[in-house]
Protein backbone atom coordinates (compact mmCIF):
# COMPACT_ATOMS: atom_id res chain seq x y z
CA UNK A 1 0.00 0.00 0.00
CA UNK A 2 2.70 2.41 0.95
CA UNK A 3 4.52 1.83 -2.18
CA UNK A 4 1.11 2.34 -4.26
CA UNK A 5 1.31 6.06 -2.51
CA UNK A 6 4.92 7.09 -3.39
CA UNK A 7 3.82 6.05 -7.26
CA UNK A 8 0.74 7.84 -7.16
CA UNK A 9 2.71 10.54 -5.52
CA UNK A 10 5.46 10.47 -7.96
CA UNK A 11 2.74 10.17 -10.95
CA UNK A 12 1.48 13.74 -9.69
CA UNK A 13 4.73 15.19 -9.34
CA UNK A 14 6.02 14.27 -12.66
CA UNK A 15 2.82 15.74 -13.88
CA UNK A 16 3.10 18.91 -12.57
CA UNK A 17 6.74 19.42 -13.46
CA UNK A 18 6.02 18.93 -17.42
CA UNK A 19 3.32 21.37 -16.80
CA UNK A 20 5.06 23.91 -15.61
CA UNK A 21 8.49 23.50 -17.87
CA UNK A 22 8.96 25.68 -20.26
CA UNK A 23 10.98 23.36 -22.78
CA UNK A 24 9.79 20.19 -24.70
CA UNK A 25 6.70 20.00 -26.77
CA UNK A 26 2.89 19.25 -25.73
CA UNK A 27 2.89 15.79 -27.76
CA UNK A 28 5.97 14.95 -25.16
CA UNK A 29 4.29 16.10 -22.36
CA UNK A 30 1.23 14.01 -23.06
CA UNK A 31 3.71 11.15 -23.60
CA UNK A 32 5.37 11.35 -20.71
CA UNK A 33 2.43 12.00 -18.63
CA UNK A 34 0.79 9.28 -19.88
CA UNK A 35 3.73 6.66 -19.18
CA UNK A 36 4.25 8.29 -15.29
CA UNK A 37 0.05 7.33 -15.21
CA UNK A 38 0.57 3.76 -16.47
CA UNK A 39 3.32 3.03 -13.82
CA UNK A 40 1.00 4.04 -11.31
CA UNK A 41 -1.65 1.84 -12.17
CA UNK A 42 0.64 -1.08 -12.26
CA UNK A 43 2.40 -0.05 -8.92
CA UNK A 44 -1.58 0.17 -7.58
CA UNK A 45 -2.46 -2.84 -8.57
CA UNK A 46 0.59 -4.85 -7.10
CA UNK A 47 0.10 -3.04 -4.20
CA UNK A 48 -3.43 -4.53 -4.23
CA UNK A 49 -2.34 -8.00 -4.91
CA UNK A 50 0.12 -7.45 -2.46
CA UNK A 51 -2.91 -6.68 0.64
CA UNK A 52 -4.51 -9.75 -0.85
CA UNK A 53 -1.89 -11.75 -0.46
CA UNK A 54 -1.06 -10.85 3.03
CA UNK A 55 -4.69 -11.16 4.01
CA UNK A 56 -4.56 -14.70 2.58
CA UNK A 57 -1.32 -15.76 3.99
CA UNK A 58 -3.31 -15.06 7.65
CA UNK A 59 -1.91 -11.71 8.45
CA UNK A 60 -5.18 -10.53 9.03
CA UNK A 61 -6.86 -10.33 12.34
CA UNK A 62 -8.30 -13.75 12.88
CA UNK A 63 -5.83 -14.33 16.48
CA UNK A 64 -7.92 -13.92 19.56
CA UNK A 65 -5.19 -12.35 21.77
CA UNK A 66 -6.38 -13.29 25.68
CA UNK A 67 -4.55 -12.02 28.84
CA UNK A 68 -4.17 -13.48 32.25
CA UNK A 69 -2.01 -13.80 35.11
CA UNK A 70 -1.28 -17.45 34.07
CA UNK A 71 -0.67 -18.14 38.23
CA UNK A 72 -4.26 -18.21 39.37
CA UNK A 73 -5.41 -21.68 40.22
CA UNK A 74 -7.74 -23.15 39.23
CA UNK A 75 -8.77 -20.02 36.60
CA UNK A 76 -5.23 -20.13 35.22
CA UNK A 77 -2.11 -21.72 36.02
CA UNK A 78 1.22 -22.17 33.88
CA UNK A 79 2.98 -25.94 33.53
CA UNK A 80 5.68 -26.92 31.72
CA UNK A 81 4.18 -29.20 28.76
CA UNK A 82 0.53 -29.22 26.55
CA UNK A 83 -0.58 -31.80 29.11
CA UNK A 84 -4.62 -31.53 29.51
CA UNK A 85 -4.61 -29.56 26.00
CA UNK A 86 -2.84 -26.72 27.38
CA UNK A 87 -1.95 -23.82 24.75
CA UNK A 88 1.21 -22.60 24.66
CA UNK A 89 1.88 -19.12 25.94
CA UNK A 90 3.14 -15.88 24.01
CA UNK A 91 7.04 -15.70 23.91
CA UNK A 92 7.39 -18.34 26.35
CA UNK A 93 8.17 -22.14 26.58
CA UNK A 94 6.14 -22.61 28.93
CA UNK A 95 1.58 -23.29 28.61
CA UNK A 96 -0.98 -22.49 30.49
CA UNK A 97 -3.98 -23.99 31.74
CA UNK A 98 -7.39 -23.74 34.14
CA UNK A 99 -10.50 -22.61 33.61
CA UNK A 100 -9.85 -19.62 31.75
CA UNK A 101 -7.74 -21.26 29.32
CA UNK A 102 -11.01 -23.79 28.58
CA UNK A 103 -13.06 -20.96 28.27
CA UNK A 104 -11.06 -19.01 25.88
CA UNK A 105 -10.56 -22.20 23.85
CA UNK A 106 -14.24 -22.60 23.31
CA UNK A 107 -14.06 -18.97 22.71
CA UNK A 108 -11.74 -19.09 19.81
CA UNK A 109 -13.25 -22.03 18.34
CA UNK A 110 -16.41 -21.30 18.08
CA UNK A 111 -15.45 -18.45 15.90
CA UNK A 112 -13.34 -19.82 13.92
CA UNK A 113 -9.84 -18.02 15.29
CA UNK A 114 -6.48 -19.33 16.62
CA UNK A 115 -5.88 -18.73 20.31
CA UNK A 116 -3.30 -16.29 21.47
CA UNK A 117 -2.16 -16.51 25.63
CA UNK A 118 -0.49 -13.80 26.64
CA UNK A 119 1.06 -14.08 30.08
CA UNK A 120 0.31 -10.52 32.45
CA UNK A 121 0.56 -9.30 36.27
CA UNK A 122 -3.14 -8.87 37.83
CA UNK A 123 -2.63 -5.07 37.75
CA UNK A 124 -1.46 -4.63 34.38
CA UNK A 125 -4.34 -7.05 33.01
CA UNK A 126 -6.91 -4.03 32.73
CA UNK A 127 -4.70 -1.68 30.91
CA UNK A 128 -3.47 -4.66 28.27
CA UNK A 129 -7.15 -4.19 26.76
CA UNK A 130 -7.75 -0.74 27.33
CA UNK A 131 -4.44 -0.36 25.22
CA UNK A 132 -5.58 -2.94 22.46
CA UNK A 133 -2.31 -4.48 23.34
CA UNK A 134 -4.74 -8.06 24.02
CA UNK A 135 -8.02 -8.37 22.30
CA UNK A 136 -9.32 -9.37 25.87
CA UNK A 137 -9.04 -10.64 29.29
CA UNK A 138 -10.10 -13.83 30.68
CA UNK A 139 -8.47 -13.91 34.37
CA UNK A 140 -11.38 -14.44 36.88
CA UNK A 141 -12.37 -10.37 37.23
CA UNK A 142 -15.47 -9.64 38.88
CA UNK A 143 -17.70 -7.34 36.92
CA UNK A 144 -17.36 -4.53 39.13
CA UNK A 145 -18.77 -0.71 38.69
CA UNK A 146 -15.10 0.58 39.22
CA UNK A 147 -14.04 -2.07 36.60
CA UNK A 148 -16.81 -1.00 33.89
CA UNK A 149 -15.34 2.62 33.89
CA UNK A 150 -11.88 1.59 32.55
CA UNK A 151 -13.59 -1.44 30.07
CA UNK A 152 -16.56 -3.10 28.99
CA UNK A 153 -17.34 -6.73 30.65
CA UNK A 154 -19.80 -9.62 28.58
CA UNK A 155 -21.92 -11.37 30.23
CA UNK A 156 -20.54 -13.80 33.59
CA UNK A 157 -19.02 -16.52 32.67
CA UNK A 158 -19.21 -18.06 36.13
CA UNK A 159 -20.21 -17.19 39.58
CA UNK A 160 -18.05 -17.20 42.48
CA UNK A 161 -19.41 -16.79 46.05
CA UNK A 162 -17.05 -15.58 48.69
CA UNK A 163 -15.63 -17.87 51.36
CA UNK A 164 -12.64 -17.85 53.72
CA UNK A 165 -10.06 -19.91 54.02
CA UNK A 166 -8.09 -20.88 57.61
CA UNK A 167 -5.92 -24.22 58.35
CA UNK A 168 -6.57 -27.11 60.46
CA UNK A 169 -6.61 -26.38 64.40
CA UNK A 170 -6.49 -22.68 63.88
CA UNK A 171 -9.01 -21.10 66.28
CA UNK A 172 -11.40 -20.18 63.30
CA UNK A 173 -11.65 -23.46 61.76
CA UNK A 174 -15.25 -24.02 63.13
CA UNK A 175 -16.43 -20.66 62.45
CA UNK A 176 -19.83 -20.60 61.43
CA UNK A 177 -20.20 -16.91 60.38
CA UNK A 178 -18.47 -13.56 59.75
CA UNK A 179 -18.79 -12.67 63.67
CA UNK A 180 -17.06 -16.05 64.61
CA UNK A 181 -13.92 -14.81 62.39
CA UNK A 182 -13.65 -11.38 65.03
CA UNK A 183 -9.82 -10.49 65.52
CA UNK A 184 -8.47 -12.54 63.15
CA UNK A 185 -4.81 -11.50 61.26
CA UNK A 186 -5.99 -12.22 57.98
CA UNK A 187 -5.41 -10.56 53.90
CA UNK A 188 -6.32 -11.48 50.53
CA UNK A 189 -5.00 -10.78 46.79
CA UNK A 190 -4.54 -7.12 45.90
CA UNK A 191 -7.07 -5.05 44.01
CA UNK A 192 -9.98 -7.60 44.94
CA UNK A 193 -13.53 -7.56 46.23
CA UNK A 194 -12.12 -9.23 48.76
CA UNK A 195 -9.70 -7.35 50.13
CA UNK A 196 -11.16 -3.74 49.66
CA UNK A 197 -14.97 -5.01 50.89
CA UNK A 198 -14.91 -8.56 52.43
CA UNK A 199 -12.13 -8.50 55.31
CA UNK A 200 -13.18 -5.17 56.56
CA UNK A 201 -16.58 -6.63 57.37
CA UNK A 202 -14.46 -8.51 59.90
CA UNK A 203 -15.02 -7.56 63.12
CA UNK A 204 -11.34 -6.09 64.81
CA UNK A 205 -9.72 -7.43 62.21
CA UNK A 206 -6.08 -6.98 61.70
CA UNK A 207 -6.06 -6.55 57.78
CA UNK A 208 -2.18 -7.52 56.82
CA UNK A 209 -0.79 -6.08 53.34
CA UNK A 210 -2.63 -7.58 50.14
CA UNK A 211 -0.45 -10.21 48.67
CA UNK A 212 0.22 -9.55 44.77
CA UNK A 213 -1.39 -13.13 43.33
CA UNK A 214 -3.43 -15.59 44.51
CA UNK A 215 -0.54 -18.08 45.32
CA UNK A 216 1.19 -15.45 47.47
CA UNK A 217 -2.01 -15.17 49.61
CA UNK A 218 -2.25 -18.86 49.94
CA UNK A 219 1.06 -18.64 51.06
CA UNK A 220 0.86 -16.61 53.75
CA UNK A 221 -2.18 -18.33 55.16
CA UNK A 222 0.17 -21.54 55.20
CA UNK A 223 3.43 -20.67 56.21
CA UNK A 224 1.52 -19.26 59.50
CA UNK A 225 1.79 -14.96 58.65
CA UNK A 226 -1.99 -14.69 59.17
CA UNK A 227 -4.98 -16.78 60.07
CA UNK A 228 -7.17 -17.01 57.18
CA UNK A 229 -7.67 -15.61 54.04
CA UNK A 230 -10.78 -14.07 52.39
CA UNK A 231 -11.21 -15.08 48.52
CA UNK A 232 -13.83 -17.13 45.89
CA UNK A 233 -14.86 -20.34 46.09
CA UNK A 234 -13.11 -21.85 43.13
CA UNK A 235 -9.79 -20.65 44.27
CA UNK A 236 -10.40 -22.03 47.85
CA UNK A 237 -11.72 -25.39 46.54
CA UNK A 238 -8.51 -25.57 44.66
CA UNK A 239 -6.39 -24.27 47.47
CA UNK A 240 -7.99 -26.98 50.00
CA UNK A 241 -6.31 -29.59 47.29
CA UNK A 242 -3.16 -28.17 46.69
CA UNK A 243 -3.16 -27.53 51.12
CA UNK A 244 -4.68 -30.73 52.51
CA UNK A 245 -4.26 -28.97 55.86
CA UNK A 246 -6.49 -26.25 54.80
CA UNK A 247 -10.27 -25.57 55.74
CA UNK A 248 -13.00 -23.78 53.53
CA UNK A 249 -15.37 -21.64 55.64
CA UNK A 250 -18.50 -21.46 53.84
CA UNK A 251 -21.20 -19.13 55.17
CA UNK A 252 -23.35 -18.84 51.78
CA UNK A 253 -27.25 -19.20 53.22
CA UNK A 254 -26.34 -18.07 56.34
CA UNK A 255 -28.01 -14.82 58.22
CA UNK A 256 -24.03 -13.94 58.80
CA UNK A 257 -22.13 -14.57 55.34
CA UNK A 258 -20.07 -12.01 53.76
CA UNK A 259 -22.19 -9.15 52.54
CA UNK A 260 -21.43 -9.02 48.74
CA UNK A 261 -23.59 -7.79 45.38
CA UNK A 262 -23.74 -9.38 42.60
CA UNK A 263 -21.36 -7.45 40.68
CA UNK A 264 -18.94 -9.07 43.17
CA UNK A 265 -19.70 -12.47 42.32
CA UNK A 266 -20.10 -12.32 38.78
CA UNK A 267 -17.03 -13.00 36.54
CA UNK A 268 -16.82 -11.49 33.04
CA UNK A 269 -14.54 -11.41 30.35
CA UNK A 270 -13.38 -7.94 29.97
CA UNK A 271 -12.77 -6.14 26.62
CA UNK A 272 -11.80 -2.49 25.45
CA UNK A 273 -14.37 -0.07 25.88
CA UNK A 274 -16.61 0.60 22.59
CA UNK A 275 -15.76 -3.07 20.80
CA UNK A 276 -19.19 -4.37 20.90
CA UNK A 277 -18.79 -6.65 17.60
CA UNK A 278 -16.03 -8.89 19.98
CA UNK A 279 -18.34 -8.91 22.81
CA UNK A 280 -21.55 -9.63 21.07
CA UNK A 281 -20.00 -12.82 19.79
CA UNK A 282 -18.67 -13.80 23.08
CA UNK A 283 -21.83 -12.71 24.36
CA UNK A 284 -23.09 -15.48 21.61
CA UNK A 285 -21.24 -18.71 22.63
CA UNK A 286 -21.80 -18.01 26.44
CA UNK A 287 -25.42 -17.97 25.67
CA UNK A 288 -25.09 -21.62 24.27
CA UNK A 289 -23.59 -22.60 27.81
CA UNK A 290 -25.33 -23.42 31.34
CA UNK A 291 -24.38 -23.05 34.27
CA UNK A 292 -24.14 -26.73 34.82
CA UNK A 293 -21.44 -26.32 32.01
CA UNK A 294 -19.75 -23.82 33.70
CA UNK A 295 -19.44 -26.19 37.08
CA UNK A 296 -18.27 -28.91 35.42
CA UNK A 297 -15.60 -27.20 33.62
CA UNK A 298 -14.37 -25.56 36.77
CA UNK A 299 -14.35 -28.94 38.79
CA UNK A 300 -12.28 -30.95 35.72
CA UNK A 301 -9.73 -27.85 36.49
CA UNK A 302 -9.47 -27.96 40.13
CA UNK A 303 -8.91 -31.76 39.24
CA UNK A 304 -5.91 -31.42 36.98
CA UNK A 305 -4.42 -28.34 38.63
CA UNK A 306 -0.47 -28.37 39.39
CA UNK A 307 -0.27 -29.04 43.13
CA UNK A 308 1.81 -25.78 43.79
CA UNK A 309 2.50 -22.68 41.71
Amino acid sequence: MRRRMEMLVLAGVMMAGLSACGGGTESAQTEAAGSAQTEASEAAGAGEAESAEAAESGDGDNVLTVAMECAYAPYNWTQGDDSNGAVQIKDSQDYAYGYDVMMAKKIADALGMELEIVKSDWDSLVPAVQSGVVDCVIAGQSITSERQQSVDFTEPYYYASVVAVTTEGSDYAGAQGVADLAGATCTSQLNTIWYDNCLPQIEDANILAAQESAPAMLMALESGMCDLVVTDMPTAMAACVAYPDMVLLDFTGTDDDFEVSEEDINIGISLQKGNTELKDKINGVLETMTTDDYTAMMEEAISVQPLSE
